[in-house]
């Protein structure tokens, strides 16, 4: 009975997900403003990414520059400030995640009952070769992303011919991505086939354990022509992903390849494998119904704690997202939507919660430079930026090998015209791995006046003349505030001063 209970936990955390975003509220009405009201009017819109537990971060923006702002008798009616928090937490607790930057369940099944720890699971099986068809190219590449430690244990190349044995040459790589060294490989010919197993032909390797968050790509490749077979993509094929431990990419026909893929998307063989402890497998899954419990109380308080916030300090927009790292293009356009709706103003600069903004620098450029204009982006633009195909900044969809230019993302500003373009097609716009690369190539389309300024620092660095400077603790924050309005220098005043 307790088996059959973890098997279908998925489905009820599914429920859980679905009752909760229905359960919270979906509007910004805490961070909008009646429509019977005069909109308020700045010269400048400042918005401020911040993470829903992000607290103390507030709290130190509040205490040092945005306060400053507030008491500015001149400030205080040329700037506005809006934290731009995600209305809704993720339901899925951190350890049934795919991965700590989502909201993806991490939908793992209970082991098949009877299996012991070394039980070899086939990642294919070919029960009819008419589900197998000539490749047209010679190397074909399957990526794959492990949910849960697996070992490795045979590579194999599906038979072709007539005889259905090996008319060629084929060698099997298994990759790390974006690494050319194979973790390991096997060579077939017709001479050395290794052994059939339902359909495949399969050689034993070196085992390695591979642990959860491996993402690697297994690699087809033969010099011969029609030296490789491929599963017909068109017809059902059984694929054993060991109840989840493994994330397979698309085999279907007609996908663009990766700008780094080895191959073309597709399947020419197979993997055998095991589960790396399985008992820990069994224990995650049973735990899963009490880690959700309490982790909806903890969302429930947090939502308290935010509205608490808000209508204590009035200073944040809560936008309907669910706040996670991967939804902050989505968030950002969300914030642009209220800010066009909601307030008047000329110029928009966006930053980070953990960002020092020299305020006074900003706006006495903003005064001197002839900032305000139409169709600007004034930033620190990276130039020529390398994709990144792995890990927190990993980006699939986008296919060119480095990004447009785009402004770092402690600190840019836009002309509000830009704004207004990208609330009116914030629908259509779709969202990359992050928003600061994302900003750069829905800009792309629009060309603005870029005006290039390495005083909005890319990285935690701290200069006299910077207009700001990211990753920084509360604490830090503080001091560098203090530090500036002491001595005018917020990386540190004179001996004895």
């Amino acid at each position: 009975m307790r088996c059959i209970a973890v098997v279908v936990l998925p489905c009820a955390v599914a429920v859980v997900v679905h009752l909760w975003l229905t359960a919270t509220p979906t509007t910004t009405s805490l961070g909008t403003t009646d429509s019977d009201e005069e909109l308020p009017s700045y010269e400048l819109l400042v918005g401020v990414l911040s993470a829903r537990h992000h607290h103390d971060l507030r709290q130190a923006i509040r205490d040092t520059w945005l306060g400053y702002l507030k008491d500015h008798p001149e400030f205080q009616h040329r700037v506005g400030v809006k934290f731009i928090v995600g209305e809704h937490g993720c339901p899925i607790p951190e350890e049934d995640r795919e991965d700590p930057y989502s909201c993806s369940l991490l939908n793992l099944t209970q082991p098949a009952m009877g299996q012991d720890e070394e039980a070899e699971l086939e990642m294919v099986r070919v029960s009819d070769s008419g589900a197998l068809m000539v490749s047209e190219v010679s190397s074909v590449a399957l990526d794959f992303k492990v949910l849960h430690p697996v070992v490795i244990t045979r590579l194999g190349v599906f038979p072709g011919g007539p005889a259905y044995l090996l008319p060629a040459n084929v060698t099997v790589k298994l990759h790390q991505l974006d690494q050319e060294e194979a973790v390991v490989m096997a060579r077939f010919s017709a001479l050395s086939t290794g052994t059939k197993l339902n359909g495949v032909w399969y050689k034993p390797v070196e085992q390695f354990i591979l642990p959860k968050g491996f993402e690697g790509t297994l690699v087809w490749e033969s010099a011969s022509p029609a030296g490789l077979t491929q599963i017909n993509s068109s017809l059902f094929v059984e694929l054993d992903t060991g109840g989840g431990v493994l994330k397979l990419g698309s085999i279907a026909e007609g996908i663009l390849p990766h700008r780094s893929a080895l191959g073309f998307p597709g399947l020419a063989g197979g993997f055998t494998f095991t589960i790396y402890e399985r008992e820990a497998l069994a224990g995650l899954l049973q735990g899963r119904a009490a880690r959700v419990g309490l982790h909806a109380a903890g969302l429930r308080r947090q939502d308290a704690s935010l509205r608490r916030e808000s209508l204590e300090h009035g200073d944040m927009v809560l936008v309907d997202v669910v706040d996670t790292y991967r939804s902050v293009p989505t968030k950002l356009l969300q914030f642009y939507k209220w800010s066009v709706r909601n307030a008047g103003f000329s110029l928009l600069l966006k930053t980070d919660d953990d960002c020092y903004i020299d305020v006074d620098a900003v706006l006495m450029k903003i005064d001197h430079k002839g900032l305000r204009r139409n169709n600007s982006w004034w930033g620190n633009f990276r130039q020529s930026w390398a994709v990144d195909r792995i890990g927190k900044w990993q980006e699939l969809e986008y296919p060119s090998p480095a990004y447009p230019a785009f402004a770092c993302g402690s600190g840019y500003v836009v002309s509000r015209d830009l704004v207004q373009w990208l609330a009116t097609n914030a629908d259509k716009l779709k969202a990359y791995q992050g928003e600061d690369v994302s900003m750069g190539i829905w800009m792309a389309a629009v060309g603005p006046d870029k005006y290039q300024d390495p005083a909005w620092l890319c990285e935690k660095e701290c200069y006299l003349d910077m207009l700001s400077s990211p990753q920084h603790t509360p604490e830090e924050l503080r001091v560098l505030w203090a530090t500036k309005r002491l001595c005018g220098d917020p990386c540190g005043c004179p001996w004895g001063h």
